[in-house]
């Protein structure tokens, strides 16, 4: 495929990846660092491999079919299990949008002392803003300005990576696996959630249906699959990339603190690594926050038009989904501990969403020449099983 054919088909992954880069991510990484040091980067590389693999199947689901992964489970499911589906998939999109307006919150207080409660409310103001471009001016619009965030999260963690001094031997020492308590094993689970969020498996197949529509030749089908992957990989990559400065800047910076709360953290990172790169920590948690509420929105809509044939304005969607979150703002509740248990849920919801993708990429009947091949189908089931068995730990261990 020539260079610029490829170019212009690349964009709905990165849409996706900002789902992997969210404030959930930043309170999971930044605890993980700071209580563990680089004991837990192989739980982010490991996730970062299965979003790959997780997102890869709900592209080739969307394109394949034309249609999204919560239309199919309504399709081919019994009514209590669409029912069932459904009301887990709206308590996993309230969970991430909680995580995302309580980080751009936090950092809106962090940057510029904006009170939380209020903090939260223009979050979520923002963010409504940033869905009409993809409402009004089309998905590729939107595509573009979330790559040019997702640039920007890199940068900005990047920078407060390089000045945080990590150590390269306690990295590579890290991807060892270890879980060495139980709070390790909560961390993980969170971790995990943070990574393979369920609402962006639901949501990749509608970036690509929303894109390319149905695409019938077999031909067209192939060449776009080819895009899909690198598509897929170099996104993932940039958002494993970020995942891992994150630990890096806690294990460099925080490591032994005993920090746990991002606006402790801030501080900390404050006094031993500088005003700049404080404030680039501080701008990326925000971009991220009001970005990622957007798309959250975005995949609640995909989740309640694909399970229930029903839609309601963005604009209500919005004030549903924001509602709890200004409730703990509201409430005073400590916003880094919210946010990394609203990730302890989505991880728990992880399994409801990827049994059914393996389920049905393994279907010739319906995928046809883009069926999974056996390795494939494989590896997916072994992420399944690994995921569930890991959400069923942390049940045990939360309790």
């Amino acid at each position: 495929m020539p260079l610029g054919h490829l170019v212009i088909r690349l964009g709905p992954a990165f849409v996706a990846a900002i789902a992997y880069v969210d404030p959930g991510n930043v309170a999971t990484n930044v605890s993980a660092g700071s209580q563990y040091a680089y004991q837990l980067v192989w739980v982010v590389v490991l996730a970062n491999l299965l979003a790959v693999l997780t997102q890869y199947l709900s592209a080739k689901l969307g394109l394949a079919t034309g249609r999204t992964l919560p239309e199919l489970c309504r399709e081919r499911f019994p009514r209590p299990v669409v029912y069932l589906l459904w009301g887990q998939a709206e308590v996993v999109a309230i969970a991430t949008d909680v995580a995302e307006v309580l980080g751009g919150a936090v950092a809106l207080y962090l940057l510029f002392g904006v009170p939380l409660l209020a903090g939260g409310l223009l979050t979520g103001a923002v963010a409504f803003v940033l869905l009409i471009v993809q409402t009004r001016h089309g998905q590729r619009s939107f595509e573009r300005l979330t790559a040019a965030m997702l640039a920007l999260i890199f940068l900005g963690f990047g920078y407060a990576a390089v000045t945080a001094e990590p150590s390269p031997r306690g990295l590579a020492g890290g991807v060892i696996p270890d879980l060495p308590d139980q709070g390790a094993i909560l961390l993980a689970a969170a971790i995990l959630g943070a990574t393979i969020m369920p609402h962006a498996i639901y949501l990749h197949s509608a970036l690509i249906r929303d894109r390319f529509g149905v695409v019938r030749t077999v031909p067209a089908r192939r060449r776009l699959l080819t895009a899909t992957r690198i598509d897929v990989v170099a996104a993932m990559l940039v958002a494993g990339a970020t995942n891992v400065m994150l630990i890096a800047i806690a294990a460099g910076s925080l490591a032994g603190s005993g920090v746990t709360e991002l606006e402790q953290a801030y501080h900390l990172f404050d006094e031993r690594s500088g005003a700049l790169a404080a404030a680039c920590f501080g701008l990326a948690l925000l971009v991220s926050g009001l970005v990622s509420s957007s798309v959250g929105t975005y995949a609640g809509s995909v989740i309640l038009a694909g399970f229930l044939r029903r839609s309601i304005p963005v604009t209500v969607r919005r004030l549903v989904t924001i509602v709890p979150a200004l409730g703990i703002l509201a409430l005073g509740l400590e916003p880094t501990r919210a946010l990394v248990l609203s990730q302890v849920t989505l991880s728990i919801g992880i399994p409801f969403a990827l049994w059914p993708l393996v389920f049905f990429t393994r279907d010739a009947s319906l995928m046809g020449e883009l069926v999974n091949r056996r390795i494939t189908t494989v590896a997916a089931s072994c992420a399944a099983v690994f995921i569930s068995v890991l959400a069923v730990l942390t049940i045990l261990v939360g309790g």
